[in-house]
């Protein structure tokens, strides 16, 4: 008989002790799956949500976040100088700022995030129900989009109606109130789940704000032109208006992973290591403990003519099949219960719908399976020593005597 089908009649002889075992290799594991999710889990997702939005760069007046330093002048001309870029197939401007609602006298205003960007091809937003944004020129503050939140907030839907009072600075402003009629109710990119969200066009938003010749804005999104690539079209970007902070989708995400989204790579590697060495020492102690209770047996196989190399071979078989066994049932029971923590974390104030703390990788699944892989063979060596030093007519004397 080879070794993993002798390895495998010692599992059945104790199924319950190896049925334990492997169900605790199994929550090891998962736990790990788990934390390598976790650590490129948000910049994975942030990547992916940037990448489906169709634009993958992003210009603003300094290298800070948008909406955090100063604004980019003449925005529509600057818009149109990269959109005729030949690297550049599309450029839009976003402008940020804040919207409040008065639903009751004397009840607290509804205040919600509210931005304006010009119509194009692509649009920083994607359309659920009614219709969207019309391009406009000149003509008074007119409509606008809203998210689903806010459509809950306000009890409007397509068509309606919204009295509300804008404010594009950065300070408190005191605006008359403007009345705009709802076009369409839209997802927009990193929504909170909690938070409403609006988009008009940009004239209008400065219209809205009291300024309608203001020209500047928070962000331009452009997509590279088809037979481009990124890089070549942020370097012509940034080469045209080198005034201006020219940045790639990647870029940003990196930028992002070295300061803000460090703290879960952080975490993430000391959860896992301390379940690996959790793992390392429940499977040592299980094998441990298969040995014991075993020694006499293994003395009478090797008294019969099984070498040492064999039943050592035997012990790592043992170790393997646990760890394979338990390992395989972690993965789903990783992404289940990654599944059920991202949701609780998704509850954090400011934390956008469309971002996941656990996503899965193959990176992740290739660095899971070689952290097992050498635990088992860890935890391996010292119920191998006890075979190897194994004194053979002792134990058959002390089994015979007890």
């Amino acid at each position: 008989m080879n070794a993993v089908p002798f390895a495998m009649r010692t599992l059945r002889r104790q199924p319950a002790r190896a049925a334990l075992g492997i169900l605790g290799i199994a929550a090891v594991g998962a736990l790990l799956f788990d934390m390598l999710m976790l650590s490129r889990g948000l910049v994975l997702s942030m990547q992916d949500a940037l990448d489906r939005g169709g634009f993958d760069i992003r210009v603003t007046a300094t290298p800070s976040l948008p909406g955090t330093g100063p604004r980019i002048a003449a925005a529509t001309a600057t818009a149109a100088a990269m959109a005729a870029l030949a690297e550049v197939d599309e450029a839009v401007a976003l402008r940020f700022g804040e919207g409040r609602v008065i639903t009751a006298p004397g009840a607290p205003p509804i205040a919600f995030a509210l931005f304006g960007a010009e119509p194009s091809r692509r649009r920083p937003w994607t359309l659920v129900d009614g219709r969207d944004l019309l391009r406009r020129t000149d003509a008074p503050v007119g409509e606008m989009l809203v998210n689903e939140t806010l459509a809950r907030m306000l009890n409007v839907r397509p068509g309606g109606s919204i009295t509300l009072r804008a404010s594009c600075a950065r300070l408190t402003e005191a605006l008359p109130a403007v009345t705009v009629r709802v076009a369409g109710i839209a997802r927009f990119p990193f929504d909170p789940v909690s938070q409403g969200t609006a988009a008009m066009n940009r004239l209008d938003f400065a219209s809205a704000c009291g300024r309608p010749a203001d020209d500047e804005a928070d962000i331009i999104l452009a997509a590279v032109a088809p037979g481009s690539d990124t890089e070549r079209a942020r370097d012509a970007m940034a080469r045209a208006r080198p005034e201006l902070a020219v940045a790639t989708n990647a870029e940003l995400v990196g930028r992002l992973e070295e300061s803000g989204f460090s703290y879960f790579r952080q975490i993430s590697t000391v959860l896992a290591s301390v379940t690996a060495v959790f793992g390392l020492l429940l499977i040592t102690v299980l094998l441990t403990v298969s040995v014991n209770q075993r020694l006499g047996t293994i003395a009478a196989l090797r008294a019969i003519g099984f070498s040492r190399r064999r039943m050592m071979t035997d012990v790592v078989v043992e170790s393997a099949l646990m760890v394979g066994i338990g390992g395989v049932l972690a993965i789903p029971a990783g992404l289940l219960l990654a599944e059920w923590l991202d949701r609780i974390l998704k509850r954090i104030p400011g934390i956008p719908a469309e971002l996941h703390f656990f996503v899965f990788e193959p990176r992740a699944l290739a660095v899971h399976v070689l952290v097992l892989v050498g635990t088992a063979i860890v935890a391996a060596l010292y119920p191998i020593r006890l075979v190897a030093r194994l004194p053979i007519a002792a134990t058959l004397r002390n089994e015979v005597i007890s």
